[in-house]
């Protein structure tokens, strides 16, 4: 594709740069883009996007020794010629200067990987996206279409498609590749988590949006953004900015009032078909919710008309907020409504998210939950608490590196919604560990602290009695342990499976070996 046709579809006329040489250049023939300058060859556009660590507009003369074509950084509008000397060769690109590169790689990426399927779906918020994602897809496979989620569990789709890295919302360009496979592969229907960085990085820019979802608001990533207000804002661009005017809108109604009048504007002022769910929702709205063993059986209200009871064989009052995000997401009109609603009943949990692992003879139970917030925390304690005949049980830490101000919000929390708390270390990165466990310990001084994970867990699960419920808080479905800048093997899912197996079928020495173990940590109350 030419670079002029790039820049027209981007919304940029010829008249917009200041060079002599715009005729010539504008000819250039793009066949890829990216913004890793490893990437950069023959072809190739390059743009560089200024990040937290680095500017990648200082890999400018690398990609260009690569042989990229056209070379992209921040700036006004300028198109020009750009040159590096290699030994005795000279390489030359076209030089492209835009006030907002990352929107323009965004769309680039879009143009050049192809068309995307005809329904994605974006959903953000602070918790919940990863499982409304889920739910989404499997509510679309449930009626028989292609369907796929891509988010922090990665892309989940039984399309024969190459895999995405696990993140929240992955880079703009294998974002755009990814949903060009999925459209050729037959997959028309996608669910998308819209995380605030990404949103605020202009990842998703290029993605056609057709419907759009926010769960709830509640303090994370100030790390990144600052404040909750530049929080709030990043994730409002999913309405205010990506959203179609007109195309399809779901909020849970129970969020803080400052967000939800926001959404209320934005769906306003661009006309969306605005839905709005949970205890204070106007589409859907939960009467009551009834503990059940194997679930909860919830009492709706949909369009001001009560349904029959419906069975949702999901562990926790979020989980029900989830899933009717999910459901009103799907349904085209409100007479497709009651069958949506009915097939909650069939849903899978998401791994890692309120998972009940596994029980004991006794009837204790241990849980593994994603819950790295103080709002999640607090949500999922409360959510077990209903199922608890002994006592309830957490085990938890903090990220290293994100926000702090959280650390002890979370003690707070744990303090006051447990009966035992065990104070553990989560992903501690390039900070001291022990540090971060003081930060949490400051609001729950009767914690036990045990900074390795793995003894931890095993405490907990040998301490287990009649009716106590066990939850594991923090990583959820990751697969490891992120210690300095390495990650290391660790899965609290497969882990506390293990320890509830071995208690269940002790061997003969099993038990004295745990007992032994526990004696040679340092356990501080």
């Amino acid at each position: 594709m030419k670079l002029s046709t790039l820049l027209q579809a981007c919304g940029y006329a010829s008249e917009d740069f200041t060079s002599a040489l715009t005729a010539d250049l504008a000819d250039t023939e793009v066949r890829a883009v990216t913004a890793d300058s490893r990437k950069a060859g023959p072809g190739t556009m390059f743009v560089g996007l200024k990040g937290l660590q680095h500017d990648g507009s200082a890999f400018i003369p690398a990609a260009v020794l690569k042989g990229a074509a056209v070379v992209v950084e921040a700036g006004a509008p300028m198109l020009g010629e750009h040159s590096e000397i290699d030994g005795q060769k000279r390489h030359c690109a076209t030089h492209l200067r835009l006030p907002e590169p990352a929107r323009f790689l965004a769309r680039a990426a879009a143009l050049l990987a192809g068309k995307q399927p005809r329904h994605v779906v974006a959903i953000t918020g602070t918790n919940g996206k990863s499982s409304t994602a889920d739910f989404l897809r499997q509510l679309w496979t449930l009626q028989g279409k292609a369907a796929a989620s891509i988010g922090t569990l990665g892309l989940v789709t039984e399309a024969d498609i190459p895999p995405l890295p696990a993140l929240t919302t992955p880079d703009a360009v294998s974002l755009a590749d990814a949903l060009a496979a999925l459209a050729r592969a037959g997959v028309q229907h996608v669910a998308l988590e819209a995380s605030s960085h990404g949103l605020v990085q202009h990842r998703l820019d290029g993605v056609q949006v057709t419907e759009g979802g926010f769960s709830n608001l509640t303090r994370d990533h100030l790390d990144y953004h600052g404040t909750l207000d530049a929080y709030r804002e990043a994730k409002l661009r999913l309405f205010e900015d990506l959203l179609p005017p007109g195309s399809r809108a779901v909020i849970n109604a129970d969020m803080d009032p400052q967000t939800l009048a926001a959404l209320r504007r934005s769906a306003k002022k661009r006309q969306l078909d605005l839905r709005e769910v949970g205890e204070n929702g106007t589409t859907v709205r939960i009467l009551s919710r009834r503990p059940l063993p194997q679930g909860q059986e919830l009492h709706l209200e949909l369009e001001g008309e009560k349904l029959p009871p419906i069975f949702l064989p999901l562990t926790g009052a979020f989980q029900a907020d989830n899933a009717l995000l999910a459901a009103a997401l799907y349904w085209d009109t409100p007479s497709q409504a009651p069958a949506v609603l009915a097939l909650l009943s069939q849903l899978v949990g998401v791994p890692g998210r309120c998972e009940r692992i596994a029980s004991l003879p006794n009837s204790a139970t241990a849980y593994v939950d994603y819950a790295h917030t103080p709002d999640a925390l607090e949500h999922v304690l409360q959510s077990l608490r209903p199922h608890v005949t002994g006592k309830l049980i957490v085990v938890f830490g903090a990220g290293g590196d994100r926000d702090r101000g959280k650390r002890p919000l979370m003690g707070q929390v744990a303090a006051h919604l447990a009966d035992v708390v065990i104070v553990t270390d989560d992903n501690p990165r390039t900070e001291d560990a022990a540090s971060i466990r003081a930060e949490i310990l400051k609001a729950c001084p009767q914690a036990l602290e045990i900074g390795n994970r793995h003894d931890a867990l095993q405490k907990a699960v040998n301490d287990l009695q009649a009716g106590d419920v066990l939850l594991v808080a923090g990583k959820g479905h990751e697969k490891g342990q992120i210690i300095g800048t390495t990650i290391h093997p660790f899965d609290d899912r497969a882990l506390v499976r293990q320890f509830m197996q071995a208690r269940s079928t002790p061997g003969p020495d099993t038990q004295q070996q745990a007992q032994t173990k526990q004696d040679g940590n340092e356990v501080r109350s």
